[in-house]
């Protein structure tokens, strides 16, 4: 069902494969969805991995995206993206995955279904997800009188650190896609 086109803020996260070329491709198939258009991506980190282990390191990163979509039609395209860029869902919940795509905040404010829980409930333990967050907050377009200030004064607020955490300094072929 076609709404009116609300912003989004999604992770992503890859520690399987070419992690760069995944999200890439990820980043490409988001701003294939109909009435969805991708915005702004921030600056990807190298996370180690959190809860499991013995896997090897993610690829993280946030976007902002416009969608006419609901959530919970979000949710479903965004989960046919993984299962399309090799994601297999397995009894290990922070395992290792080609991709996972967060639905991390909606500007709608907030959003519960069986689908998804807007925001997002673990967000601001992670790391991952806070440090990619407040960059992509820092964005001019989105820095100042946006519907995001509240969010950006949130997260300046966490005392989480970047313990685990290195900018990523490979490959960034989802620049080329959307200077």
């Amino acid at each position: 069902m076609k709404g009116q086109p609300r912003q989004y803020i999604l992770g992503l996260g890859s520690n399987l494969g070419n992690r760069a070329d995944i999200i890439g491709q990820a980043i490409a198939l988001l701003g294939k969805i109909p009435g969805t258009e991708v915005v702004v991506i921030s600056p990807a980190v190298d996370s180690d991995p959190v809860g499991f282990e013995q896997q090897p390191n993610f690829l993280n990163l946030c976007l902002l995206i416009s969608s006419d979509l609901k959530p919970d039609e979000l949710m479903a395209q965004t989960a046919a993206i993984e299962t399309r860029l090799g994601r297999v869902r397995s009894a290990e919940r922070n395992g290792p995955r080609t991709l996972d795509i967060d639905l991390l905040f909606y500007e709608g404010g907030t959003w519960a279904s069986s689908e998804v829980t807007l925001p997002h409930p673990r967000w601001s333990s992670r790391g991952f997800v806070v440090i990619p967050l407040g960059n992509l907050l820092q964005v001019a377009t989105l820095a100042n009188g946006s519907p995001w200030a509240w969010l950006k004064a949130e997260v300046a607020a966490l005392t989480i650190g970047s313990e685990g955490l290195r900018v990523w300094q490979g490959p960034t072929p989802w620049i080329q896609q959307h200077p």
